[in-house]
């Protein structure tokens, strides 16, 4: 069976083979980094992490990019109001989210780019995009985009410009010939530190937020690559925008593919600041442990809504322990390379397949798990552990994993426990049971005696 993607562009599922024989090209929208990653960033990263190791384990070798944009409004005002440097304010956040996706078991990409590293690329893209009358010069020293320069613009969001602009959401500037146009070079502004300012032939300045990319992903990539990915929310209108600036230079389509996964949800509504309902990967991991975290993102499809909740990681945390119960009862065999004619791997690999289906091939694990228990079957078991590490699960030692209860450590379950005797002293009983409620759905049993509180993993 043939690889099938579905294509944001076309709106359709489509076979994938890639532009050059062998070797696949990814671009992914990275972070920008100004502050710590939250869980819709682990959703993206999660993702195509499966997307790139299951297009090597199809055959393919993969050149993985996701970019690191390091300079924008929210990186200079974090770093100002934080009396820092912008690179002292960046590394410590590109360390930090490292550390997050090193917990998660997100390979690395092959490619890591920093927008500031690509400042000469972002200037001469824009500098043939003026001179293709694409791009003018405002009366305030910024650059823009000329979007209706672009006829193909829209094509993406499958909206028409006069749908864009009716729905567009940027203030008035006088300064700009339309509404949709944006801007490719910052001109300097008073107060913005020196460390934020390059010269160019358009005047000190720095660029704008969506050229960043385009100049990235062509200069390490080439003018066309294979997939282009990123979460939904930057279909419209950074991608779009990508794909205007990209092609109007170089008159090459940007990307074959356009991938976007889905939002994450917290009760039905979309996780934001502004909903107060929103959640670091490290508060997520302070309460579960990183394979429970990435086994809950792994079983549901890439661009299906994500709804987050204790429940959800509750359930999830139970079902990858069967999967472990069943490795930890059969000791698996090595099984070498998958062979991807047998029956259980012929029916994984027809679900990841079909656009990445990691449902169906979650549903294939447990299936086997079931089987591995009925035969005591080391082979199984150890084919098992095989196709669960081609989506980066079932790694870990079984019984390791089953004794570490939630994964919480020391500290926060002690922590737990005084919150806890804090609320018997107040007479507060329906938090001391919320408590010991909590710790016991993340496998942490709680006994009282008469010298305190002891605890125990179930």
């Amino acid at each position: 069976m043939t690889l099938r993607i579905h294509n944001t562009l076309t709106r359709r599922l489509e076979p994938f083979a890639p532009l050059e024989p062998g070797h696949v090209r990814m671009y992914v929208c990275g972070m920008t980094v100004y502050d710590l990653c939250h869980l819709g960033h682990a959703r993206s990263m999660v993702a195509f992490d499966v997307v790139q190791r299951w297009l090597k384990a199809s055959g393919w070798r993969v050149t993985y990019v996701r970019n690191i944009t390091d300079i924008d409004d929210k990186i200079i005002a974090r770093a100002l109001k934080n009396g820092e440097t912008i690179r002292a304010l960046t590394d410590r956040m590109i360390a930090a989210m490292h550390e997050d996706a090193d917990a998660l078991g997100i390979e690395r990409p092959t490619h890591e780019p920093r927008a500031t590293d690509y400042v000469p690329q972002m200037l001469d893209l824009i500098g043939r995009l003026e001179a293709r009358g694409h791009a003018y010069r405002s009366a305030d020293g910024d650059v823009n985009y000329a979007v209706r320069s672009f006829p193909g613009y829209g094509k993406l969001s499958g909206k028409s410009l006069e749908e864009l602009r009716a729905g567009e959401r940027v203030g008035v500037d006088a300064t700009k010939r339309d509404p949709l146009d944006f801007v490719l070079w910052k001109a300097a502004k008073p107060g913005e530190p020196p460390e934020a300012q390059w010269d160019s032939p358009f005047g000190r300045g720095r660029p704008g937020w969506h050229i960043e990319c385009s100049a990235m992903s062509c200069a390490l990539l080439g003018d066309s690559f294979d997939i282009h990915g990123g979460g939904a929310d930057l279909q419209f209108p950074h991608h779009e925008n990508e794909i205007a600036q990209s092609e109007a230079a170089t008159g090459q389509p940007l990307a074959r593919i356009w991938m976007h996964n889905g939002f994450v949800r917290v009760d039905g509504e979309k996780m934001s600041k502004s909903l107060g309902n929103f959640f670091t990967i490290r508060e997520v991991l302070a309460r579960y442990d990183a394979e429970t975290v990435r086994f809950f993102i792994v079983r549901a499809h890439y661009r299906s809504p994500l709804n987050y909740g204790d429940q959800h990681l509750d359930d999830a945390r139970a079902a990858l322990k069967r999967l472990y119960t069943a490795l930890a009862a059969v000791p698996p065999a090595d099984v070498g390379a998958i062979d991807w004619d047998g029956p259980w791997a012929a029916r994984f690999k027809a679900a990841m397949d079909e656009d990445f289906g990691t449902p169906e091939a979650v549903a294939v694990l447990f299936e086997l798990a079931a089987e591995v228990n009925r035969t005591r079957d080391a082979r199984l078991s150890g084919l098992l552990r095989a196709l669960g590490g081609v989506l980066g699960l079932l790694q870990q030692e079984p019984q390791a994993f089953l004794r570490a209860g939630a994964g919480l450590d020391e500290a926060t379950i002690e922590a737990r426990i005084a919150e806890r005797a804090a609320a018997k002293a107040a007479r507060d009983w329906a938090t001391a049971d919320r408590i010991r409620a909590e710790l016991a759905a993340q496998g942490i049993v709680l006994k009282d005696g008469p010298g305190g509180t002891t605890w125990e993993r179930a």
